[in-house]
């Protein structure tokens, strides 16, 4: 049975990588949806790779205790080998979650080198439906005030600050999960108060001004709350830039 340890670890990894991206939305957590094919393709082709090698193995055209030059190694090496099948089980057993409120914690506040300006007007109708990056960049450098006197509705997850403070917050990604950048705006005004860290809540409201555009005391951007609502983390938990 040890011959066939790295043909096994082939199919476990090749099968979590289908598993999150073929059956299932898991892979949103980690990656853009327009990666999902090239998921699946490396998934398929780890797990043929690791039933090629066993069928191989089984008819003996390889020896894996056996080196080029006639001598065997020694059990240890097989049963160590082993131990790699343990990050596969877990990998496909228990997918790690979505990046949270520590990932947050750990980024430095990013300002866009945008400049102050004028934005395209919002849709008509209240509230407006924005992502956290649309609201901040319209609270922060739209010289046209196109937030004042809208409803907006915005959705993410709790994080809190030091002086008691807490902020809708979410993370941007370009490509993966690797490169993920924070999002957040300073809820005020909530009846309730603040949720628990890492729950995802809607908030609907009004944008409360604070500071001159374009320089850090406009940051972070500032919702008066009206409602406050838990919801359920979207299969896409991260906001694309």
């Amino acid at each position: 049975m040890r011959r066939y340890g790295s043909s096994l670890l082939l199919v476990l990894v090749g099968g979590a990588v289908l598993r999150i991206s073929l059956f299932s939305e898991l892979y949103l957590r980690y990656v853009q949806v327009g990666l999902r094919p090239y998921l699946v393709v490396s998934g398929v082709v780890l797990v043929l790779l690791g039933v090629a090698a066993a069928v191989v193995r089984r008819t003996g055209r390889e020896d894996p205790h056996e080196d080029h030059d006639g001598h065997s190694h020694g059990p240890a090496g097989p049963r160590i080998a082993w131990l790699l099948t343990l990050p596969a089980f877990a990998l496909l057993l228990f997918p790690p979650p979505a990046l949270g409120s520590y990932s947050a914690g750990r980024e430095a506040a990013q300002r866009a080198a945008q400049g102050v300006g004028t934005f395209p007007a919002l849709s008509a109708g209240d509230p407006v439906e924005l992502t956290l990056a649309q609201f901040s960049s319209r609270a922060i450098y739209d010289s046209g005030r196109s937030l004042q006197g809208r409803t907006v509705r915005l959705t993410g997850f709790v994080t809190h600050g030091d002086d008691g403070t807490w902020y809708l917050t979410r993370l941007l990604v370009s490509c993966c999960a690797a490169d993920a950048t924070t999002s957040k705006v300073e809820v005020r005004g909530a009846a309730d108060g603040a949720p628990p860290v890492d729950t995802w809540i809607t908030v609907t409201g009004t944008w409360h001004p604070k500071g001159k555009l374009g320089t850090d005391g406009a940051w972070p951007p500032v919702v008066d709350a009206g409602t406050v609502k838990r919801v359920k983390q979207p299969a896409d938990p991260y906001e694309q830039r």
